[in-house]
């Protein structure tokens, strides 16, 4: 077993806490941190772990915190408010870096960090879990399969439920409108309003473009210009959706997204062991050139999105436990090879065909 340190911060929150006990159970030894002490004692003392708490706005604290740690997995969101402080710490003390966002400003964000963590040899790798792992290593895949391709489309079919964290971040999406990339650049566009029907591997599905991470990481992964992300949903849902259109500024306002995610916190707990058990997830890819007329679609069958995130995070953090090779920002793929998520929980094989 590699004895070097791993901390993984926000420990106590649902994913956190499924991580911490399934690297214990790897036979690791994880230092446990997160902001909050009382939350964070009683799992410390259940797996007999070293915690610390620690506030990631004490930088001075953090840096100190991190010293001795050769990787951090960050699990705290909402990550717009919490990876950068993470990222920057384990940059000034040569600590790689990985987390479980799905939050395209984190993606670039890390993306602007490359010159510094190339200089200091420091891995930073977000997107670690589900979010974006099978889309991430499908649409590597989908590349290789179509070198020359020009356009991308991701999408996924969940049985799974959300999380207090997962909801959290998705409340602070309704103000800011969907996402796609055109000609290089990450376009706002609003709710609802690009649609298409796809069959994500159990038959066609009238489907939603979402500000799913991949408008970020699948650029960077394959270099294809113009990409857009999807999930199903009922046509009547989506008009609801697109009116929100008209109430974005409103859904930006701190005091509603305070009572929102109050309500999240009160009312939301993430799915149990057995429920998880029984929930798959599909996932569908196009690559395609218009111009020469070509066109090949992907699938994907794996496990629900937190046992996923589990396995996925796990599997990243053996591998930089032995990396050796240089610093930057990598996406899943570009850091593991998009053969990585068919050797995660409940996940089958890549399967591409032309189309």
């Amino acid at each position: 077993m590699n004895n070097k340190n791993i901390m993984i911060y926000g420990a106590y929150g649902y994913t956190g806490e499924l991580i911490a006990r399934q690297a214990v159970a790897l036979g690791y030894r994880p230092i446990l941190a997160g902001r909050n002490a009382q939350k964070l004692q009683p799992l410390a003392e259940a797996l007999n772990l070293p915690a610390m708490a620690i506030d990631l706005t004490n930088t001075e604290v953090l840096e100190r915190s991190l010293r001795d740690v050769y990787l951090v997995i960050h699990c705290a969101g909402p990550f717009s408010a919490t990876a950068e402080s993470m990222m920057r710490a384990c940059l000034n003390t040569r600590t790689h870096y990985q987390d479980i966002t799905g939050e395209i400003s984190v993606y670039e964000t890390a993306y602007r960090l490359d010159d510094e963590a190339k200089a200091k040899g420091v891995v930073l790798c977000p997107g670690a879990g589900f979010d974006v792992i099978p889309t991430d290593c499908l649409a590597a895949a989908l590349h290789k399969a179509l070198p020359s391709a020009t356009h991308l489309a991701l999408g996924f079919d969940s049985e799974s439920s959300l999380s207090p964290g997962t909801a959290k971040t998705s409340i602070e999406s309704l103000g800011m409108g969907g996402a796609i990339r055109r000609n290089g650049k990450i376009e706002t566009i609003g709710h609802g309003q690009l649609t298409r029907t796809i069959d994500f591997g159990r038959g066609e599905k009238f489907a939603v473009a979402i500000p799913w991470g991949d408008i970020s990481t699948a650029f960077h992964s394959t270099g294809i210009q113009n990409i857009e992300a999807y999930i199903p949903m009922s046509p009547a849902r989506a008009k609801k959706l697109k009116r929100l259109n008209g109430f974005r500024w409103l859904l930006r306002t701190q005091w509603l997204q305070n009572w929102l995610k109050a309500k999240v916190s009160k009312s939301v707990r993430g799915p149990s062991e057995e429920r998880r058990a029984g929930q798959k997830t599909w996932v569908w890819g196009e690559v395609r050139n218009d111009r020469r007329g070509e066109r090949k679609v992907g699938r994907l069958t794996t496990a629900n999105g937190y046992d996923v995130t589990v396995s996925g995070s796990l599997a990243i953090m053996q591998y930089l436990l032995d990396y050796q090779s240089e610093g930057g920002y990598f996406t899943p793929s570009k850091l593991c090879g998009h053969k990585l998520v068919e050797n995660l929980h409940g996940s089958g094989t890549i399967e591409i065909k032309s189309a």
